[in-house]
């Protein structure tokens, strides 16, 4: 639809321009309309690009693709949308554009292919806005084509409201004619006004027809904006926090300028990076299997870089990510303080961070990408003298975006996966014992009380096989005493049954007999 709209304004910019091409229009236009049409039977036709359901599957294969559109509804619209009524130009001319009224009936198809590129699109915003334009434009066009014509039925330069008689200097050019067309058009649309005022009956309809369309559109055009702005702002406030209201908070309890200052370039830092810290409630509608495919895609090389994690199987990574919160610290902000209870373990996605003394100037070491703290807190290591406190104090150097671990979430990770909870059990041993906060001696009681545990355990599961055999034995000799019970009581009960017969037998004979 837009295509010709654009190939009309070409030929009439040529033929304005270039005198010799008004014989070679006709050829050029049924050259091209007929190429598109072809091009547009081949689309629908065989529909390289899509597909149809069937029971929920998408079907793809050619052939039945091809089966699918024969059988169904769309295929007499779209080939009478094709038929060849430009042939009627060579008879009746070009000044009879309602032969090609037929591929008007392709409209369905035009709204079915801009739906689904919004839906496609990486900018579903901006699609929009430029789809309500082309509507607009498209608008604008056919009102100014309605213009002219009625100008032409009126009669050319009858009165100032209609186009100028085309025997006025430059007003028989075809460019001057939509041009001037268009204009006028574009001031009833946009009821700019600094229009002529309209003369005739028809006139006056045409033009309020033309105010009411235009009113229509205006709704259209501000309810779309609206839309848009509003979709846009939830889209935001499902990703990033909402600064305005933290903001009011602030200035409700006045608090200092110098920390309100710091929370609003923290905001700005999070939208001009795109840093999302809301990601498990952007992907809350996701099934679950989707949701952590998605988030596996999205921070899978992140966790490669980790070091406890390169070796480790794909699934203990699913899991992870599927518990991750990002954070993002501002530049000099502490994420940990040393002697703090600890609850979270945190893993480098971008940033510095360094390790800082008491003084909370001297850095004794810098953390980087790929890197994690806070295990030892959080890990039962046997002989921490520290305990779940902090060991250390961590300093944001600049702009670190970090992923959160909680303790109750790593804990139901590695008891899944036994491999990777004895590595960090045994990087944090190496730690403690570095800093020196790892009693020895009491990892070798532990270790003794866990060796005798099991030496117990193991000796009370052998007593228990033992007595498991003798209860079996035990059982297997009482059914046998059973059975042999249940035998002898079935041949007393055969005997008695006898004897009963024989006795009552000797009171009912015949004497002499």
């Amino acid at each position: 639809m837009v295509v010709p709209i654009l190939y009309n304004w070409i030929i009439l910019i040529c033929r304005s321009c270039f005198p010799e091409v008004q014989q070679l229009h006709l050829a050029l236009w049924l050259s091209l309309d007929y190429l598109s049409d072809l091009l547009y039977l081949l689309d629908i036709a065989v529909r390289l690009h899509t597909g149809f359901l069937e029971q929920g599957i998408l079907v793809r294969d050619r052939a039945q693709m091809a089966q699918h559109y024969l059988r169904s509804a769309h295929l007499p619209w779209d080939v009478a949308s094709v038929l060849p009524t430009d042939l009627l130009y060579l008879r009746l001319g070009l000044r009879v554009p309602a032969v090609r009224a037929n591929r008007l009936l392709r409209t369905p198809r035009l709204f079915e292919a801009l739906d689904r590129r919004e839906t496609r699109t990486a900018r579903p915003h901006a699609f929009r806005i430029a789809r309500l334009m082309l509507y607009a434009f498209v608008a604008i066009h056919w009102y100014a084509c309605a213009y002219y014509a009625l100008s032409g039925a009126i009669g050319y330069g009858a009165d100032a409201w209609v186009y100028p008689n085309h025997s006025r200097p430059g007003f028989a050019r075809p460019l001057r004619q939509y041009l001037h067309s268009f204009y006028l058009a574009t001031l009833v649309l946009a009821t700019v006004g600094d229009t002529p005022a309209p003369q005739r009956p028809e006139e006056l309809l045409f033009t309020a027809a033309g105010f009411l369309l235009a009113v229509l559109g205006l709704a259209t055009v501000l309810g779309s904006v609206g839309s848009v702005v509003s979709s846009r702002s939830a889209a935001e406030a499902a990703l990033y926090p909402d600064a305005e209201r933290v903001r009011g908070y602030l200035r409700l309890h006045r608090v200092a300028r110098r920390l309100e200052t710091r929370v609003a370039r923290w905001h700005q830092h999070l939208q001009l990076h795109q840093k999302v810290t809301n990601e498990q409630q952007a992907l809350q509608h996701l099934p679950q299997p989707l949701r952590a495919e998605v988030a596996v895609s999205v921070h899978l090389a992140t966790l490669r870089k980790v070091q406890l994690f390169q070796a480790c199987e794909r699934g203990l990574l699913e899991e992870l990510v599927l518990r991750l919160r990002p954070q993002v610290y501002s530049p000099g902000e502490y994420v940990c303080r040393k002697g703090d209870i600890g609850r979270e373990m945190y893993f480098i996605r971008e940033g510095r961070l360094a390790v800082v003394g008491d003084d909370g100037r001297t850095q004794l070491a810098v953390l980087g990408e790929g890197l994690y703290f806070g295990e030892i807190s959080i890990i039962n290591i046997k002989g921490n003298r520290s305990g779940n406190r902090r060991t250390a104090n961590i300093q944001s150097i600049g702009y670190s975006d970090l992923f959160c671990l909680s303790k109750e979430d790593l804990q139901a990770v590695l008891s899944e996966f036994p491999s990777a909870k004895a590595a960090l059990e045994a990087k944090g041993r190496e730690i403690l014992l570095g800093m020196d906060k790892l009693d020895v001696k009491a990892v070798e009681e532990e270790s003794a009380r866990q060796r005798e545990a099991e030496q117990r355990t193991g000796a009370l599961e052998d007593a228990l096989d033992v007595l498991q055999t003798k209860f079996a034995r035990l059982l297997a000799e009482l059914e046998s005493s059973a059975f042999k019970l249940a035998l002898r009581i079935e041949r007393l009960e055969w005997q008695t049954q006898a004897w009963a017969g024989a006795g009552g037998e000797g009171p009912g004979a015949v004497p002499g007999q």
